[in-house]
């Protein structure tokens, strides 16, 4: 696997100048005591460790907490090459850290080379209430739970593509997709280890509210609920919601359309489930709420705690680092963010995810952060081949099995 590699060009001059302004005290900001007395009154060699700290931290991806310099300590070998230590229970802890110290009259020049292997499990620690579902040997397909998930309308087929989709890839036994009949062609071709259902429609790609005994009688027999992704938000398909939600009796992720409509009729949000999971982002969470977008990001902690407890229900407050706050008054912020997965219909295979985790059975606080860190952590490995931009939320889908494979092998 082709490693990591940061570069950094240091000038000497201006380190001796720093020096000269703050003596000791510019020492102590990114050299240990070891090494500051192995460089002795040298200031090639306090140039040559910023230089090579410096290329550490540009050897690991955005996203990724870099160790402070006084962390690292970089000491010569017995043959004379820098060796890296970085102090214990912090980033890179353990890692496996090449570098190359040069100097080229006034510069000091240093290459860092680090795994992949060892940048990817560079992240933070989990949060509290993850939990992976057991796979038992012996399961089959009834073990693992069925999740019905209704979604899409036309001209937002993908969402309901990637949310089914991303309840599969996170482990569901069986996923049973629910679409207006007229775009059930293009999601049974699609969906092939999905069972797409075609629901009776009031017009092209509209479910509404003459489908909802079709659409209960589909229910039946599932583990968890996914419903909103891609829904639209024809008046037939909110009085759908208004009918069905509160009949509904298994554990329901509601997303995106789904919350955009019940906050369309006054109350409604009271008089569903308690154990009902709310994904919005900010935007959502404002309609929701009765706030401006402003206000939720200008405390997004606050807002999502605040309305947990209010609504009685556990809130997934979408964006960088995400809040998931549960009505009892836990919290947790993802500690992992990257910009690759601001693109359409990562939510959705959020939303996927989520469900699928709670008809494995996980508690809806903790289905909610073990998706949210499982999420991101997918995210910052194509943010590493692929890049900060460009990702697709299509992309995200064969990652996920095999992050949860390694969060489930404590290689995390």
């Amino acid at each position: 696997m082709v490693p990591r590699v940061g570069v950094d060009v240091t000038a000497i001059e201006r380190v001796a100048a720093a020096y000269r302004r703050h003596r000791g005290r510019f020492l102590r900001k990114f050299l240990t005591e070891r090494e500051i007395a192995y460089c002795a009154d040298r200031p090639e060699r306090w140039a040559g460790r910023w230089a090579a700290k410096e290329a550490i931290g540009k050897a690991m991806p955005s996203g990724v907490s870099r160790p402070r310099m006084v962390d690292v300590e970089i000491l010569p070998q017995d043959d004379g090459r820098p060796h890296v230590q970085v102090a214990p229970g912090t980033t890179l802890s353990g890692s496996t850290i090449d570098v190359s110290i040069a100097h080229d009259g006034h510069f000091a020049i240093a290459v860092a080379a680090i795994p992949e292997t060892d940048v990817v499990g560079a992240v933070p620690a989990r949060p509290e209430g993850v939990r992976l579902p057991d796979r038992p040997a012996d399961g089959h397909k009834g073990t693992f739970g069925t999740v019905v998930v209704l979604a899409g309308s036309q001209g937002f087929t993908g969402a309901a593509y990637l949310a089914s989709n991303g309840a599969a890839r996170t482990g569901a036994g069986l996923v049973r997709l629910l679409v207006a009949q007229s775009i059930y062609p293009i999601l049974a071709e699609k969906c092939t280890e999905v069972m797409v259902h075609p629901v009776p429609e009031l017009r092209p790609g509209v479910v509404g509210d003459r489908s909802s005994a079709a659409v209960l009688g589909l229910f039946a027999g599932c583990d968890a609920a996914v419903i909103g992704p891609g829904l639209g938000r024809d008046p037939s398909t909110r009085r759908l919601l208004e009918a069905l939600l509160p009949q509904v009796s298994i554990p329901v992720v509601l997303d995106a359309d789904g919350l955009n409509l019940v906050s369309e009729v006054p109350g409604l949000l009271a008089r569903l489930p308690v154990d009902l999971i709310l994904t919005p982002h900010p935007g959502e969470f404002a309609r929701l709420s009765g706030l401006e977008t402003a206000a939720v990001q200008a405390d997004r902690v606050g807002a999502a705690r605040r309305f947990a407890k209010s609504w009685r229900k556990v809130v997934v407050l979408k964006g960088a680092q995400t809040v998931i706050a549960g009505p009892d008054g836990r919290l947790s912020i993802n500690p992992v963010a990257t910009p690759a997965l601001a693109s359409g219909g990562t939510g959705d295979v959020l939303a996927g995810m989520i469900g699928a985790l709670r008809g494995q059975g996980l508690p809806a606080f903790e289905a909610a952060v073990t998706a949210v860190y499982v999420h991101g952590l997918a995210g910052r490995w194509l943010e590493r081949d692929i890049g900060r931009s460009g990702v697709i939320a299509g992309d995200l889908l064969p990652q996920i099995p095999r992050v949860m494979e390694r969060l489930r092998d404590s290689r995390w």
